[in-house]
């Protein structure tokens, strides 16, 4: 399956939607769009996981990346992540380090 990563920006929130498959060959494509995030200067940064349906470690390591690239003071929420991966997000313990939701909920996110 196709890969695509798209980021919109609106009230200093970055969000980036995730669909496909997130390996190694297309993980220069979403950290495009974590360095575009972290340049606008984004306060939280929501990843819309819903589509998302495998992330090999590369993946993962976008996610350090977009950790350590946003700053500590930026909140990191991953939204709808598929059971496939959020497996190895907790294997990792990267679960501790981002807020997890089911759902796209404005009154946490947004506040």
């Amino acid at each position: 399956m196709a890969f695509d990563a798209t980021l919109q920006l609106e009230n200093g929130i970055a969000k980036i939607t995730l669909v496909g498959e997130l390996d190694a060959s297309v993980a220069p494509q979403f950290q495009e769009r974590i360095k575009e995030a972290a340049d606008a200067h984004a306060q939280k940064l929501v990843l819309l996981l819903e589509g998302l349906n495998y992330m090999s470690s590369a993946g993962l390591r976008m996610l350090v990346f977009a950790k350590q690239k946003m700053g500590t003071g930026v909140k990191i929420y991953l939204i709808g992540t598929q059971e496939q991966v959020v497996e190895p997000i907790k294997q990792t313990g990267f679960h501790y380090s981002v807020i997890m939701l089911d759902t796209y909920d404005p009154t946490v996110i947004e506040n």
